[in-house]
């Protein structure tokens, strides 16, 4: 409770803790309805996973960080001797989702439109976009109760618990490499990529830089699943040393190595929010298919980007 009344600390860092919060709370939502499943085949397991994460998320402010790493070791644990299940989550029939359609027809999108213009305008306004993101859900909920009366807060809570439980352990990708590449920058990897890089790069080819560059940023990302995370040690590694630092346009460069870096996540599972979780919830049997159909579009990209990154440098 101090935390929230310290006037010392933003606005938007307390109601960003809330939302957090409220992830967390879901979690653990999730954690107790798989544990109680006893169609789930490894519930204890399910549980520990879910728990672990809600603890972390919601509360982890507040806990010491050895036990925070403790609990984020047991989570991965969990994941790495595949005691994480799905369990008998039910989803509505096509029966049924058509009769909502009938009764609600295109408004349905409202409620998703919320979500993206409530993360818009808070971050065009300087406000923090997650916070923005959570006043949209919070909206889009709203809407959903209005549009039906059978939308009730354990049926937000049970639809959470079912995606999540779809999902599975992959859902904790994005923040484990988004983490990795801090410590990997933290660490110095950008260092020593320069000193290795810069053996065979001939010194001033900004052109040789340029593809070394973006190659980097491809391979790089494909290991970390994180464009954002690559770019950092990339850029410090070889765009600064090998590219700007011999005058190329810093604005073109850092614009288009980003997307660059974007050629990579097309091509990893890695990358779980766009080539692995749609794989998950659409029951895809085919769990490369979404990389196999990405692969001609990622080189002709590149290919693309590394051009116009030398022509207009």
């Amino acid at each position: 409770m101090a935390f929230f009344l310290n006037s010392d600390i933003p606005l938007m860092t307390k109601l960003l803790e809330v939302v957090y919060m409220v992830i967390g709370i879901i979690c653990l939502y999730t954690a107790i309805k798989n544990l109680t499943d006893k169609e789930n085949p490894s519930p204890y397991g399910t549980a520990i996973f879910w728990g672990s994460i809600g603890i972390v998320i919601g509360f982890g402010r507040w806990i010491p960080n050895t036990v925070n790493g403790v609990l984020v070791l047991i989570m991965c644990a969990s994941a790495i001797l595949k005691r994480v299940k799905s369990g008998s989550g039910v989803g509505p029939t096509k029966e049924e989702t058509q009769s909502k359609f009938d009764k609600i027809g295109i408004k349905i999108f409202i409620p998703a439109l919320s979500i993206g213009i409530f993360s818009l305008v808070f971050a065009l306004i300087g406000w923090s976009a997650l916070v923005g993101t959570g006043f949209g859900v919070i909206t889009a909920m709203i809407f959903l109760a209005i549009f039906s009366k059978d939308n009730k807060p354990k049926v937000f809570f049970d639809d959470a618990a079912r995606f999540l439980s779809i999902v599975g352990p992959t859902s904790m990708l994005p923040p484990l490499l988004a983490v990795l590449g801090s410590v990997f920058t933290m660490a110095g990897v950008g260092d020593v990529i320069a000193q290795i890089v810069g053996q065979f790069i001939p010194e001033g080819n900004v052109n040789i830089g340029i593809i070394v560059y973006a190659l980097g940023m491809v391979v790089f990302t494909m290991i970390m699943g994180n464009a954002f995370a690559a770019i950092t040690v990339m850029t410090v590694g070889i765009g600064a040393p090998f590219v700007l630092a011999y005058g190329a346009n810093p604005v073109v460069i850092g614009m288009v190595a980003l997307t660059c870096g974007y050629c990579g996540t097309l091509l990893t599972p890695m990358a779980a929010n766009f080539n692995i979780v749609p794989v998950a919830i659409l029951d895809i049997k085919d769990k490369m298919g979404v990389i196999k159909s990405q692969i001609l579009p990622a080189i002709f990209m590149i290919v693309f980007q590394i051009m116009y990154m030398i022509m207009f440098k």
